[in-house]
């Protein structure tokens, strides 16, 4: 099954960035698929997981040294 709006060259910012107000999902499949997955930066959730993933280790850092 194709993935139209996944697919469309526009909706990839700097060719790596996803980024589709329109896509209602917060996690994608890279434009290589056999790299994995990415962020649809358009979506606010996608800042939050994001911003978690970063502050958990500096938190650890911080607090266990």
């Amino acid at each position: 099954m194709k993935d139209f709006p996944h697919d469309d060259p526009s909706n990839w910012k700097f060719g790596i960035f996803y980024f589709n107000k329109n896509d209602s999902r917060f996690i994608v499949r890279k434009q290589v698929e056999s790299l994995g997955w990415t962020f649809n930066f358009a979506h606010p959730i996608s800042y939050v997981v994001l911003a978690l993933i970063l502050l958990i280790p500096i938190l650890s850092i911080i607090f266990y040294n």
